[in-house]
């Protein structure tokens, strides 16, 4: 299974997933260059879809489809675990509630496209007001093998650094983030976001004494996460 990333809208980022002739869009406001990536590369567009319902992720989905043939998959009727169909090949959707309640995140090969759920060095804003579900879909995503990749839906990355080195100034390992950081391909593995992600580190020593200093509850797993998202 294939990726490939677009950057449109300033910062957004949608993908194509590929295997063979067939593709799927996600979240595909880049309309034009992914027509044109779809006709360069023999590809065929069978499905697109979103990553969660705002207007800066749909933008352009139904121009795609229109243009493309594909039928427009409503990512809100998606159940837990279900999957579509490239070639043989999988991409399962793992129903991740929490920046809003429609949100879901695609697993395929050895990535992870995560809409506005999780950055590259951050994760998304509450804007359901669940934080409980949110937790639960990040640990959800944590559960996944250090080596996947995170294709998220925006790049973040420089002021999501700043953030970390801000809470967490003797981090080294935000230095060699950085320096692997291109904004031509925005990726990162879950074990970079492990070391980095002041959002994904609510277990490690490090935040729990951030958070204590805070004078801020840290007795349980919930409430350090709870505690760091109230630092954003």
């Amino acid at each position: 299974m294939k990726i490939k990333q677009f950057l449109y809208g300033g910062d957004n980022l949608g993908y194509l997933v590929y295997t063979g002739s067939s593709a799927l869009a996600i979240d595909g406001g880049a309309v034009d260059a992914i027509l044109g990536f779809v006709r360069d590369n023999g590809l065929k567009l069978n499905h697109v879809t979103n990553t969660h319902g705002h207007g800066d992720h749909t933008a352009g989905t139904r121009q795609l489809a229109n243009a493309s043939g594909a039928a427009h998959l409503d990512h809100r009727t998606f159940p837990e675990g279900h999957t579509i169909d490239l070639e043989g090949e999988k991409v399962t959707v793992r129903r991740t509630p929490g920046h809003t309640m429609d949100s879901v995140t695609f697993a395929a090969g050895n990535f992870l496209v995560t809409g506005d759920t999780l950055f590259n060095g951050t994760v998304g804003n509450c804007f359901s007001g669940d934080l409980k579900a949110f937790y639960q879909s990040i640990r959800l995503l944590m559960g996944y093998p250090g080596t996947t990749r995170i294709y998220a839906g925006h790049d973040y990355v420089k002021a999501s650094l700043a953030f970390a080195r801000h809470l967490t100034p003797e981090n080294r390992a935000i230095d060699a983030y950085a320096a692997r950081y291109d904004p031509h391909h925005v990726v990162s593995t879950l074990d970079d976001e492990r070391t980095v992600n002041p959002f994904l580190r609510f277990n490690d020593p490090e935040i729990i004494g951030l958070l204590k200093s805070k004078d801020l509850p840290a007795d349980t797993e919930y409430q350090r996460w709870e505690g760091i998202m109230s630092l954003e």
